[in-house]
């Protein structure tokens, strides 16, 4: 195929995909297919830690890492595991955390725990509605004396959720930052990690516990076949091109 110049003589040929657009358009299918293979290693690994995190949830309870332990706490091996704990409760150091919940809106109660060891543990002790905010509200489930704990070991939150940043000076909470809420109430010895009680009722019905939702978001198959998809998709569109430029020649 011809072109002709501006003052009417015809160019050589020169296709419409030339050679710069051509290795453009392979190195993007290359890379299109690359992503879809990172998303099925992905996958891969997705579907993995959910295998370990529901294995921890159901397997038998072990006591809650010591101190000697905190060091090597990580959210890949230890999250969620089914620990226990004993102690006593500091309950004039609570915090209340913003919590969206099946039962509405309101807070999850946090409360140092001091073993034995003079370790200190944050506990949620569960969920309270708006107006059970105030402990005067629910005495009876302020306990005193030694307990043991049982439920999820949980990883720090820091600094807060999008748009909401914790504002310990304004008593605003919107994670469990346990290293914030160490700090603003004077805590010593705190374990870099908290727990999530289990569901067993505490006097009055409240704070209520069990309410931990185990979900991991999994996308990644959907993202590979999407990758894939643009893949086939820009290489059947050069195909069509370059055929409609051979016909036209």
């Amino acid at each position: 195929m011809s072109y002709l110049s501006d003052n009417g003589k015809p160019l050589s040929g020169k296709p419409v995909l030339s050679w710069f657009i051509s290795v453009a358009i392979v190195l993007s299918i290359i890379g299109l297919i690359l992503l879809g293979n990172w998303q099925l290693n992905r996958l891969d690994w997705k579907l993995a830690l959910i295998d370990r995190v529901e294995s921890r949830v159901s397997a038998a309870v072990v006591t809650a890492p010591s101190k000697e332990q905190w060091t090597s706490v990580t959210q890949e091996k230890d999250e969620y595991r089914h620990v226990a704990i004993q102690g006593q409760f500091l309950n004039e150091k609570e915090t209340l955390v913003w919590a969206i919940t099946e039962h509405g809106n309101g807070y999850w109660v946090l409360t140092p725990l001091v073993t034995t060891k003079h370790e200190t543990i944050l506990i949620n002790r569960g969920f309270v509605p708006i107006d059970s905010a105030s402990p005067s509200t629910r005495l009876a489930g302020q306990i005193k004396g030694d307990v043991t704990v049982t439920g999820l070991l949980r990883i720090n939150e820091p600094n807060g959720i999008p748009l909401r940043d914790n504002d310990p000076n304004a008593e605003h909470w919107y994670s469990r930052d346990v290293v914030a809420i160490a700090k603003a109430r004077g805590l010593e010895n705190i374990a870099p990690y908290f727990i999530d009680a289990d569901n067993t009722k505490n006097p009055s019905g409240l704070p209520m516990g069990g309410l931990t939702i185990v979900n991991y978001r999994n996308s990644h198959l959907t993202y590979a076949l999407t990758w894939y998809g643009l893949a086939l998709l820009l290489a059947i569109m050069s195909i069509y091109v370059i055929r409609l430029e051979r016909k036209s020649s």
